[in-house]
């Protein structure tokens, strides 16, 4: 797998890796994340404009899609039930989506993201299990809970590069 910035002509294959991770959170109970439209094609087209979006790329096909922005994430000002690793500057990573057609596509996200930037923050839904297990093998620490826009409460999770 390779990953690659996105650019304006891939929205029908990062909407189709978004649609089919919506429809893979439903068949497993989490039926909070990605409702009313979310992430919207304006939004992802803005993620675009902006350098934040990523494509992973295997044998020449696009099968999944997420953003890294490397600055402050307004959800993430206020940690309730715990606290952030440090308050260094950081990336988050966000709507990671996959078409379904290859595996370990969680993992190569999370190490490339952390490769490119070793202080990593992110969050996820309660009922998404198998991010949280994800990012647990990895090494991502369960840290609080932050609240998205709409006010609903997500798990966070931080990584640091522990070497220094």
């Amino acid at each position: 797998m390779e990953i690659r910035k996105s650019n304006p002509e891939n929205i029908n294959q990062i909407m189709g890796c978004i649609d089919t991770a919506r429809q893979l959170m439903r068949e497993s109970g989490n039926l909070i994340q990605w409702t009313n439209g979310y992430p919207s094609r304006e939004l992802m087209l803005d993620s675009i404009k902006n350098g934040f979006n990523f494509l992973i790329i295997e044998n020449d096909d696009i099968v999944a899609t997420f953003d890294l922005i490397i600055d402050d994430d307004p959800n993430y000002a206020i940690i309730e039930n715990g606290a952030w690793l440090n308050d260094e500057k950081y990336g988050v990573i966000h709507r990671l989506a996959s078409n379904g057609k290859a595996k370990g596509v969680a993992r190569f996200c999370f190490e490339w993201c952390f490769s490119q930037f070793p202080n990593i923050r992110i969050d996820t839904h309660e009922t998404n299990i198998a991010m949280q297990k994800v990012l647990e093998k990895l090494g991502y620490e369960k840290c609080g809970i932050i609240y998205v826009a709409d006010g609903t409460p997500r798990l966070a999770f931080h990584k640091i590069d522990d070497k220094g």
